[in-house]
């Protein structure tokens, strides 16, 4: 995989507004489902399923201790790096649509005059 295509994985990975609050919740500790479920207040599926692509692709890894799975960062970085992000772009006046979706298949049924 180039640099640019791994790029390009890591920040489609972060463009949801969830699993950037999920990071920013574990933040620089160690926290079960439960308590992420409290903080984000997303359902326990949902947040599974975050949890999943956050950890397949890289950003967290897990420690078993008896019945519950812990979530960590895997490197603190990211903190830095997504404040890095917001300190870039505070002055400037995003046009983002939040119901915009990186999916292809959501984009042609969206902009389905363009076929």
């Amino acid at each position: 995989m180039t640099e640019l295509k791994k790029l390009q994985a890591i920040f489609q990975t972060l463009a949801d507004y969830n699993r950037l609050n999920m990071i920013k919740s574990i933040g620089d500790k160690e926290c079960p489902v439960g308590e992420i479920v409290r903080i984000t207040g997303l359902s326990q599926p949902l947040l599974s399923h975050h949890l999943k692509a956050l950890k397949d692709n890289g950003f967290l890894e897990t420690k078993r201790n008896g019945p519950f799975i812990y979530y960590s960062l895997r490197d603190k970085q990211i903190l830095f790096a997504i404040d890095i992000f917001l300190e870039i772009f505070r002055d400037t006046d995003i046009k983002a649509d939040p119901d915009f979706r990186f999916c292809p298949e959501r984009m042609m049924k969206r902009f389905k005059y363009l076929k």
